[in-house]
């Protein structure tokens, strides 16, 4: 395999991960904050922090204002517009989002607004796609607002999982879009995923979970449910972003 042929983007939750993803070789990152929310916009320290330190690796900002749906109000979508240009400005290559409407269509009207705000710089829409109603009419639909491409798991809850719409919306998808597949892609999957759906790019988080230094705890006192490990935190590691991207270009 030619390693020019793919792109590999990691999702990174933190300055740390982008600086792994890039050791390890990725093309891209899309930086989240919130990631058990499934992703929200980070910080702008955050972002500006990623663009300073990424040298090879391009640098892509999810622009989700809350967890849970993708019906957004008006003052949800002006607060992305208004991501959108500080991301922009503090030197994002890319951003990522997406709207749906209350019957699980393609918003058309405020994805159109939202792609204004993002002329010059390349756009994904996220996997607001997988909770639409009809994806090959929204792959349509997208392609014709001018997203560049559509992050996707095929509708299931795993890439591997969603493989045969994945490959039909790859054999579709025209006017220069692309599919990436992604969610639950790594090291173990990604070389079967390319075989089932010839899909060349690649979204992944290649996290390790990493003990912190702290000694003293209280345990009458948790910060977000009963129970959790607060002490511990899941990083995108060097190490497996390489192992990712070896087990489909070193195969």
């Amino acid at each position: 395999m030619e390693r020019s042929n793919f792109k590999f983007e990691v999702c990174a939750n933190s300055v740390e991960s982008c600086l792994a993803a890039q050791e390890g070789g990725a093309d891209r990152v899309e930086l989240c904050a919130g990631i058990p929310e499934g992703g929200i916009t980070p910080s702008y320290g955050e972002i500006l922090q990623a663009r300073r330190f990424l040298k090879k690796t391009r640098l892509h900002v999810i622009i989700r204002p809350r967890g849970g749906d993708f019906l957004y109000n008006d003052l949800e979508v002006e607060r992305m517009a208004t991501d959108i240009r500080i991301a922009y400005k503090l030197g994002a290559d890319g951003v990522v989002f997406g709207c749906l409407t209350k019957d699980g269509n393609i918003d058309v009207e405020k994805n159109t607004f939202l792609l204004k705000e993002a002329s010059g710089i390349s756009v994904t829409f996220h996997r607001a796609f997988d909770c639409c109603r009809n994806p090959k009419k929204a792959l349509v639909q997208l392609s014709d607002l001018g997203f560049n491409r559509i992050l996707t798991s095929g509708q299931q809850p795993t890439a591997p999982q969603g493989v045969k719409l994945l490959s039909e919306l790859n054999k579709v998808a025209s006017n220069g879009i692309i599919i990436m597949a992604g969610c639950g892609v790594n090291e173990n999957n990604i070389s079967q995923l390319y075989n089932d759906t010839s899909i060349t790019e690649f979204h992944f988080s290649a996290r390790e979970i990493v003990k912190r230094d702290m000694i003293f705890s209280n345990p009458n006192v948790y910060m977000s449910r009963e129970g959790a490990d607060e002490f511990s935190l899941a990083y995108t590691t060097m190490r497996r972003v390489k192992a990712t991207i070896n087990a489909l270009i070193c195969k």
